[in-house]
């Protein structure tokens, strides 16, 4: 098995490449390493994997010097010709297409990056996988895609028709494009909508980031919408263990059933959806346990054993009030059952932190 992740420098790209290399699946990671946040820690996350600072060439192949399972090739998802030569070269069996233009408040001063980075990169991919019989497409979406939505917990069945930011809607975008492949040319496609993830070689642009940062160095911490926030916080080992179970699990066709005489309408309906549908499915991925942001604020001051300087902001541009992931579908079909602990994830990741800054 030979799989594709691409976003291999950045956070959660990083995990899953790890953990795929433990299960004995060859990888191949690309990243553009771009500067959106310090290229720095992502020099030191390839690093971690075995990959040298020649990464810092364009599109030269570097094997791992811990894993000769992992190479990887710095390469732009927006580089159509060099995107179709690697599928043509490695002959992929699966993709998992993690690579994109990250963050809501940066999507508002930057929106070329995500279009891009999110829409004509994740084109590319969609064109590449058509072409190279690729047993299944896995890709990131967001939970920002369900906007300001007041029902909870926010459902895969709710409308996602009002995004509140640019990098929303490319994620939606995606989704449908997505929906689209799957259709027209019968390629596995499963979007994952993350619910704020978080754990050790996070990105510097998240929360708890940027709070550790300031606790430890006495400044004040910014605390938007007065606190008054929630977010299903969801640690890295449990986002890498659903992502893993839902490559080895493409979607199926379903099988088209005619509706019997004495079927109700609602029983039509559904028996229709079936035999119409086709191999696309979208997951919400988090812990389907959300916490207010001064309880998580909290966490973090008891981790350092040291109190936030707190200053309180109203809310920002693109932001959401709440998110609170149903993820029924992932514990009935994969038996998906996030199980760390907040106090001991934050644990883990004030653990790292203090030791990579030193």
């Amino acid at each position: 098995m030979k799989i594709l992740v691409t976003g291999t420098a950045g956070f959660i790209g990083f995990h899953l490449a790890n953990k795929l290399l433990e299960q004995g699946v060859e990888v191949v990671g690309i990243d553009n390493i771009n500067n959106y946040y310090s290229t720095g820690l992502k020099y030191a996350r390839l690093a971690e994997a075995g990959i040298s600072r020649e990464a810092e060439n364009w599109h030269k192949k570097i094997v791992s010097t811990k894993n000769p399972a992992y190479s990887f090739v710095r390469m732009n998802l927006q580089d159509r010709e060099q995107i179709d030569q690697l599928f043509e070269t490695e002959k992929f069996d699966k993709v998992c297409n993690l690579a994109a233009q990250a963050g809501v408040r940066y999507s508002i001063e930057n929106p070329r990056a995500y279009i891009d980075s999110n829409i004509v990169g994740f084109i590319n991919i969609l064109e590449a996988c058509r072409h190279n019989n690729i047993q299944h497409l896995v890709y990131a979406s967001s939970s920002s895609v369900y906007g300001n939505s007041a029902k909870m917990p926010l459902s895969v069945d709710d409308a996602v028709d009002n995004p509140v930011s640019l990098y929303a809607a490319t994620k939606k975008s995606n989704e449908l494009m997505a929906h689209t492949y799957s259709h027209l040319y019968g390629i596995p496609t499963t979007g994952l909508r993350f619910f704020t993830v978080y754990g050790p070689w996070g990105r510097p642009d998240m929360a708890y980031f940027s709070f550790t940062k300031n606790i430890l160095a006495g400044d004040a911490i910014k605390i938007f919408n007065h606190g008054d926030l929630y977010r299903d916080f969801t640690y890295i080992d449990d986002i890498v263990e659903g992502i893993t179970k839902i490559l080895n699990a493409p979607p199926q066709k379903a099988t088209s059933h005619k509706p019997q005489a004495s079927s109700t309408k609602h029983q039509v309906s559904r028996i229709k959806n079936q035999a119409s549908s086709i191999p696309y499915k979208v997951h919400n991925i988090g812990n389907s346990s959300p916490v207010k942001l001064m309880d998580f604020i909290e966490t973090i001051e008891k981790a350092l054993g040291q109190e936030a300087v707190k200053e309180y902001h109203d809310m920002q541009p693109g932001d959401v009030y709440k998110t609170y992931a149903d993820v029924s579908a992932l514990e009935n079909d994969f038996g998906y059952s996030p199980d760390t602990p907040l106090a001991e994830g934050i644990a883990e990741f004030v653990k790292w932190y203090k030791s990579y800054f030193k």
